[in-house]
């Protein structure tokens, strides 16, 4: 798990982890060795946000910029804490 100063997350996929656009189907997907993980909503754009360099506050920030009164600071630390349990950021 990297962190900055202060001790903030900043989450980034795992190592054997790829997110793709699948354009026929207009799916975010998140691509694990043995499996496919259709994103929903605006998921995709949340873990392509994950990329080692931003803070958690730093993509609440950002997303709250691109939609606003969308209840991201709500939402959003929560969606990644899972992800991270899965074991699918770092």
């Amino acid at each position: 798990m990297r962190s900055v100063p202060g001790g903030e997350w900043c989450p980034a996929l795992a190592r054997a982890l790829m997110l793709r656009h699948d354009p026929v189907r207009g799916r975010d997907l998140l691509v694990l060795p043995e499996r496919v993980v259709v994103l929903e909503g605006h998921a995709g754009q949340v873990v392509g946000l994950c990329d080692g360099t931003r803070t958690v506050r730093g993509i609440v920030d950002e997303l709250t910029e691109r939609h606003p009164g969308a209840p991201v600071a709500t939402e959003v630390p929560p969606f990644l804490d899972r992800l991270h349990r899965e074991g699918w950021l770092t």
